[in-house]
Formats: C-alpha cells, sequence, structure tokens
C-alpha cells in the first residue's frame, strides 16, 4: 500500500470526509468500470450499482483491514457482491437464458467445450452475455480480470504482463487455466435443472 492510500485508509477509519473525496476521485472511474462490465454497459444500472458501492463501503470503512488486501480488493469485491446481488434478482431471466442456451442443440455444447463453431447468433444474443456475466462473479478476481482483460477490454498478452506482472508466456498460461475455470462454471450454470415450486 503506498502513502497515498494508507493515508485514505487511516482517514477513513476516522470518518474523515477529506478521506473519502480521495477514494472516490480515486476509484470511482475504476469502480464503473467494473460494474460497466459485469452489468453489460448499462449505464442506468451501473450507475446504481456504483451509488450503492460507496453506500456499503461508507458502511464498512471503520472495519477495513488494510492487511486483508488492497482499498482496490475491497471495492471490487463490493462490487461483485452488489452485482451478483442483482442478478439474483434477475433470476428469471437467467433461468430463461439457461433455457434458450439448452436449446440450441448439441452444437452448444460442442463448442463450450473446445470443439466446433458456436451456434449460429450465439455470441451475439443477450442471454450468453447474461450467463457469461453470471458465471464471471463465480470464479476468482484474477481469472475474471485476466479474462475481461483479453476478450472484453482486447489487450494483449504483453499488456496483460504490464498490468498484472509476469511475462506474456506466464499471462497466456494464467489465461488457460482463467478459461477452464470459467468453462466449468458456465457448463455447471447451463446444465442446471431449471427450479419448479412445488405445490403445497
Amino acid at each position: 500500500m503506498n502513502e497515498s492510500e494508507d493515508k485514505i485508509v487511516k482517514g477513513l477509519r476516522r470518518g474523515c470526509p477529506e478521506a473519502w473525496s480521495s477514494l472516490y476521485d480515486l476509484y470511482a472511474e475504476r469502480v464503473w468500470r467494473a460494474a460497466a462490465r459485469l452489468l453489460g454497459g448499462d449505464s442506468h444500472e451501473t450507475a446504481d450499482i456504483v451509488q450503492e458501492v460507496f453506500m456499503a463501503a461508507a458502511e464498512s470503512a471503520s472495519r477495513f483491514d488494510p492487511k486483508r488486501g488492497s482499498l482496490w480488493n475491497w471495492l471490487s469485491g463490493i462490487v461483485r457482491n452488489k452485482v451478483s446481488l442483482r442478478f439474483r434478482r434477475h433470476a428469471s431471466r437467467i433461468s430463461s437464458a439457461r433455457r434458450w442456451w439448452n436449446g440450441m442443440n448439441e452444437a452448444s455444447k460442442q463448442w463450450l467445450s473446445g470443439g466446433g463453431d458456436a451456434p449460429d447468433g450465439a455470441l451475439e444474443a443477450w442471454e450468453t452475455a447474461m450467463l457469461v456475466r453470471d458465471a464471471l462473479l463465480e470464479i476468482s478476481d484474477e481469472h475474471r480480470a485476466l479474462l475481461v482483460g483479453k476478450y472484453i477490454e482486447d489487450q494483449s498478452a504483453e499488456q496483460l504482463a504490464v498490468q498484472y506482472g509476469g511475462t506474456a508466456g506466464a499471462i497466456r498460461a494464467r489465461l488457460l487455466r482463467a478459461r477452464q475455470a470459467f468453462r466449468k462454471v458456465f457448463s455447471a450454470k447451463v446444465d442446471q435443472p431449471e427450479l419448479t415450486r412445488s405445490k403445497s
């Protein structure tokens, strides 16, 4: 943690208004981008999430422990939790997306396992985007950041290496593990049986 972050942390724990201004100035754009990636760029929902994140941060600031991670790790965890809660409120849309995916025949499963082309229209469909974002919420922060950087922000392995450390070759190996983790979660999501409400 650098001197600037350390000053912010101490101020947050004392409830200092200047520390809140500094935190917001330093991280608001990054929080917005992180939320937008997971929500698909919906500006209204993103704005709501950003507001919820900083409100939740205000409520828990006095308990922030820098030994457990950086300010960004803390804020990004709140982003993930808030987006996850919103996705749970959209459970019917995810259920609909899952039914759509499973109705695409065997081609969807072959593509997911790494063989064959994507079914027609699958990559452009909102249903796929919904399922992908839902799965991204359940993999590790590192895997999610690498996959978003590579496949959403179109960064090269060399660019990711500068951002996250290591060599381009090491980043490619980490991306492979990230894809495997994502595929496992995504497969489990689309293979879930539909939950039916029991009749009393």
